[in-house]
């Protein structure tokens, strides 16, 4: 199986790939646009659109050229012109800056097609960057993160991904595997040999002992990478007129929702996002829960129910000012499994204070204790923001099967299993960290991830 997997993909490596040409910068008008050209016969189509000859260059290479379609100049661009393997993609690439015209950019595009190319397909550049081993499967993800990011620490932590700094957490975790799974094939394979280590089960305990703890802190650590990167949905959810739609409010700093004093105003989900100290808070205001005759209002009362379900965290919204009732009851009943905070609202209209509550105005404005707790409740450290972490559903679901792997390889050896059988989930857990870095069979799963990049990337 082994051999099967490197055969195909040294035959991958020695496939002659089309040479494909896309827009690498935004379609609309700017003062330069950049067309960029790759694959095997990329120098010899562009000199044919050019006035000048690529295929002798051997070396990275500025030039100043026309875009010429035999008598008629289209442009005068710069070629930059990168001679594989040290391109990004690995492969003979050409970058074509040319002026920002909408229309002189596809007019070149058309030209590099008629004379051989192929409309790149999204994500096509970074595909070949990693199929040539230029990137990893972590860093060609990182680059979508990095055209993707909302905030600037999202966008750090992605550039620590991109520059390969969180593929190195693995590294010595996939390199651990490997010694101790080769250990076991020599063992099993040599057993006349009386030179080479023993790998008993006291040996693979201990290998072990010493990752299950590296897995579980990149777990944590990416967790809350993932929530830093993706932010959390946050349901605000409460009877009528308690204050939901005066808190949304207050929290983005504008008037987006209607607020009254009658009550059902609000009928549908309500939604505003604000960055809370580097996280994005996708918020949702929803209509007041209760029983209502009138269908559009029940309707909106149905989403909200739904919403509480979907949200990564629940704020109940209480009227400090009344006592709880049947219905402040049951949409504490609700929510009572899921990540919530209890925030009493009307604050100015009361004289007590339980140190054990939140108490906030959201019609003054008086929040910053609710701001406070919700930081607290997402759990951030602050060495998340600039600590590499595994931080998306792939990394982190086969970080997980590494762990159950790993943790099934001590349960088998303490339970006196045979070698080769604790190897079985071994070697499991090492197929995880590789998958991870795209080092496994991960030809489907790549040309998925490669589907959600834009076209030019």
């Amino acid at each position: 199986m082994k051999m099967h997997l490197y055969g195909a993909f040294l035959n991958l490596k020695n496939m002659k790939f089309e040479t494909i040409v896309a827009l690498a910068t935004a379609p609309m008008k700017s003062a330069l646009a950049v067309i960029r050209v790759s694959g095997d016969d990329a120098f010899e189509i562009v000199s044919k659109c050019s006035s000048k000859d690529l295929t002798k260059i051997t070396k990275r290479t500025l030039l100043i050229a026309n875009i010429v379609d035999g008598d008629k100049e289209i442009d005068e661009a710069v070629l930059a012109v990168y001679k594989g393997p040290k391109s990004f993609t690995g492969e003979d690439l050409v970058e074509i800056i040319c002026h920002g015209s909408v229309l002189i950019a596809n007019e070149i595009i058309q030209l590099l097609i008629s004379k051989g190319a192929r409309m790149a397909t999204n994500g096509e550049y970074s595909s070949r960057a990693f199929l040539n081993q230029k990137i990893d499967l972590v860093q060609a993800e990182a680059i979508n993160d990095v055209i993707n990011a909302t905030t600037a620490e999202a966008k750090n932590l992605s550039i620590l991904s991109l520059k390969g700094d969180t593929s190195g957490l693995i590294v010595p975790i996939k390199t651990r595997l490997a010694d101790i799974l080769s250990l076991i094939e020599v063992n099993i394979d040599y057993p006349e040999y009386e030179d080479i280590e023993v790998a008993n089960k006291e040996t693979i305990i201990s290998t072990v002992d010493e990752l299950l703890p590296q897995i579980e802190k990149y777990i944590k650590d990416g967790n809350q990478g993932k929530i830093v990167k993706e932010g959390v949905k946050v349901a605000i959810v409460g009877k009528p007129n308690v204050g939901k739609s005066s808190l949304l409010n207050a929290l983005l700093g504008e008037s987006k929702a209607i607020v009254t004093d009658i009550a059902g105003t609000t009928r549908d989900i309500v939604e505003g996002e604000i960055n809370l100290n580097g996280v994005v808070l996708h918020l949702l205001d929803t209509a007041g829960i209760r029983d209502s005759e009138d269908k559009v209002e029940s309707i909106g009362v149905d989403k909200s129910k739904a919403t509480i379900q979907e949200a990564d965290l629940v704020i109940v919204v209480l009227d400090a000012s009344n006592k709880l009732d049947a219905l402040d009851k049951e949409i504490l009943e609700m929510s009572k499994d899921k990540k919530r905070i209890i925030v009493y609202n009307k604050k100015d209209l009361i004289n007590i204070n339980n140190k054990d509550n939140i108490y906030i105005s959201a019609q003054s404005g008086e929040i910053n204790s609710l701001k406070d707790a919700i930081y607290k409740e997402l759990g951030i450290e602050d060495n998340v923001f600039t600590t590499p972490s595994l931080n998306n559903a792939r990394q982190l679901g086969l970080l997980k099967k590494a762990y159950e792997s790993l943790k099934k390889a001590k349960e088998d050896a303490e339970m006196d299993l045979s070698i080769d059988l604790i190897s079985v989930s071994l070697y499991d857990a090492y197929v995880a960290i590789l998958e991870i870095l795209g080092e496994a069979n991960q030809l489907d799963i790549s040309k998925e991830i490669f589907s959600r990049f834009c076209v030019g990337k």
